[in-house]
């Protein structure tokens, strides 16, 4: 009975350590497009001479976060 009752409670520990480590991992990768790569990709589309899709990509990101930033 002790163990069944030491495993559910385990088993609940890490199960809330698991979401918040998917929290914190979603977050991170969040930053990491928005900052880092975002603007690589974007700088290497307009080198290459895809500017006709690196254009509205960055008109779409920048009025998402003008609205974003309003509300």
């Amino acid at each position: 009975m002790l163990s069944l009752l030491f495993s559910v409670f385990m088993l609940v520990v890490f199960g809330k350590l698991l979401v918040y480590a998917v929290k914190a991992s979603w977050g991170i990768a969040k930053i990491l497009l928005t900052v880092v790569f975002l603007p690589i990709i974007l700088v290497v589309m307009a080198v290459v001479g895809l500017m006709s899709f690196a254009l509205p990509v960055l008109l779409i990101v920048g009025i998402c976060t003008f609205v974003k930033a309003a509300l």
